[in-house]
């Protein structure tokens, strides 16, 4: 090998080990991100301290569901036969009970729904409340029952 190859060939090794030294000293100092896991919550109640039901025999279905709640909307007395929670992503969410509970969800917090005992939902905010409700059901239940006969101002 001639000279001017040689130094070549050791100039290009040179290189790529401060190359190699850079990168590794730039990675040390700027790890990637690490995944992070966060529990929301742990309960075996709901929002308003009542018990949840045990789960029923059969075969589960689970369902999840966005709600988009302008400002100012109500939605009807209702009740679930199913267990269910979620989260909140954005605005502010009222939870009535019919027994004049009432709890206030804010963006980012999780809500557990009363199972069997009629309630509703309120934005009184000035912004769409947009929440995911995930249900934990068995195939051919309905996601909540409407209660029309309730009349409460």
């Amino acid at each position: 090998m001639n000279r001017y190859l040689r130094l070549v060939f050791i100039a290009s090794i040179l290189f790529c080990g401060n190359l190699l030294t850079a990168c590794t000293k730039a990675n040390s100092e700027n790890p990637a991100p690490k995944v992070e896991s966060i529990e929301l919550l742990r309960t075996s109640q709901s929002w308003n301290g009542e018990d949840l039901p045990d789960y029923p025999q059969g075969r589960p279905e689970l369902v999840a569901v966005k709600y988009i709640i302008p400002p100012g909307q109500k939605l009807g007395w209702h009740h679930h036969v199913a267990m269910n929670h979620g989260v909140l992503v954005q605005g502010e969410l009222t939870i009535v009970g019919l027994d004049g509970k009432v709890g206030v969800i804010h963006e980012g917090e999780v809500v557990v729904e009363m199972v069997d005992a009629i309630h509703r939902g309120e934005n009184r905010g000035t912004e769409p409340v947009v929440l995911y409700m995930f249900y934990l059901s068995q195939e051919g239940l309905p996601l909540s029952v409407q209660n029309p006969e309730v009349s409460i101002e």
